[in-house]
């Protein structure tokens, strides 16, 4: 930690004076939130008549202060949306910058060296780590950053440096394509930051060598957060029959073959993203078959054959992305279960994830008996799951706690 702290130290002034920046005040009590741990200061928060939103431009790093002219932190701000602010540091002699920069990287590193043994994880979990909107995923020397805020963005330059300085990668990728940056009145773009970045990277997991493409892959090339979840499934795999639905590069179905699955079939809209899973499981010795389609039609196509299988995996991408959404995509992971139940053989598995923050844990659970119940089936739930530990969650902010898992085994016909 002494060399973590070193870091802020250089770059700090020799007095606790906070840094000469633009003020953003908050009106009477909304600093309890902020007090409480949180990072987000919401537009309705703050006290435009003192300072208005207006006055700043996106990205802007500002002195956050309540109404009393306390100093409450240090955050960037985009006026033109509904999080108009988010906190970066606390310290008054720590402004925003490299050195605050490097120190985070630097405690983000610290804890995944902890857990893996390889360089391949999520490096950087945005608000968990500390860095409200940026990403950073690790794939041995390259690294693959989303910069998802109008603050971060503005900060490219000293978080290149960072890395450089903290993980000294041969190559840096920007993925800047996710739709949430029109929110923050970003542009998309993908290209590189530095270095050379190879199109494709080879990910080891669960005795499983993946090809995983980085520039042309969905989100940042691979779901780390999926990892423990995996190896769940893969020790149940022993001769078992297995259906991975919306399975991407395979990564459910292959570990499962690899830990002795009998049969696995995996379904995905994208061709792509089956070719990937054809060519890493034919690297690996392994037999996988693939359907393309949507999960939807294969899952009912699959009730029409009579198919059955051993374990069913569903890993849908999120179906309630705003709150508004929540109805639409409740009926849609309802759907989804019963369908995918339809095809879980007698004391068969169900897995059923679900990355919306907006669908409770228990709403998940609810969907897996109601779908039990359509079917008269028993569903009994052996593991509660979540997201893996390089994605930690922030006590304080529900938010980064959104990866849900259910594994249950069905009885019953």
């Amino acid at each position: 930690m002494t060399d973590q702290r070193s870091d802020l130290d250089r770059g700090a002034s020799a007095s606790r004076e906070v840094a000469d920046l633009p003020v953003l005040r908050l009106k009477p009590h909304e600093e309890r939130r902020l007090q409480a741990g949180h990072l987000w200061i919401f537009s309705n928060e703050i006290d435009v008549a003192a300072t208005p939103l207006t006055a700043f431009t996106p990205g802007q790093c500002a002195q956050v202060r309540s109404s009393r002219d306390r100093f409450l932190g240090y955050a960037y701000v985009n006026p033109g949306t509904l999080i108009a602010a988010r906190i970066l540091g606390r310290d008054p002699v720590h402004p925003p910058g490299r050195p605050l920069l490097t120190h985070r990287l630097k405690v983000a590193l610290s804890l995944r060296e902890r857990l893996y043994r390889e360089p391949f994880y999520r490096l950087v979990f945005g608000e968990s780590d500390l860095l409200p909107g940026l990403v950073v995923d690790r794939y041995g020397d390259t690294c693959v950053v989303q910069t998802g805020t109008a603050g971060m963005e503005a900060m490219k330059g000293e978080i290149l440096d960072a890395l450089e300085r903290v993980v000294k990668p041969t190559g840096v990728l920007w993925k800047n394509d996710s739709p949430s940056r029109v929110l923050e009145g970003l542009p998309t773009y993908v290209e590189t930051a530095m270095g050379e970045v190879p199109g494709q990277v080879e990910v080891l997991e669960g005795g499983v060598k993946f090809l995983v493409p980085l520039a042309s892959g969905q989100k940042t090339g691979w779901f780390f957060d999926q990892r423990e979840n995996r190896a769940a499934v893969a020790r149940l795999a022993g001769g078992a029959r297995v259906l991975d639905v919306f399975s991407y590069a395979g990564s459910f179905g292959l570990q499962a073959a690899r830990a002795g699955a009998t049969e696995v079939l995996c379904v995905d809209s994208s061709a792509a993203a089956l070719e990937a899973a054809e060519t890493s499981a034919a690297d690996n010795g392994l037999a996988v078959g693939t359907r393309k389609g949507d999960a939807f039609d294969v899952l009912a196509a699959l009730a029409e054959e009579e198919q059955r299988f051993d374990i069913v995996v569903i890993d849908p991408p999120a179906f309630i992305k705003r709150k508004k959404d929540h109805a639409k995509g409740l009926a849609a992971y309802r759907k989804l279960n019963q369908q995918a139940m339809q095809l879980v053989a007698r004391d068969g598995f169900l897995v059923s994830c679900s990355c919306s923050y907006h669908l409770g844990a228990d709403e998940l659970t609810e969907a897996v008996q109601r779908s039990a119940r359509h079917l008269d089936r028993l569903a009994q739930v052996i593991e509660f799951r979540g997201q893996a530990p390089d994605h930690p969650v922030h006590p304080a902010i529900a938010e980064t706690r959104y990866l849900k898992a259910v594994i249950c085994r069905i009885t019953g016909d």
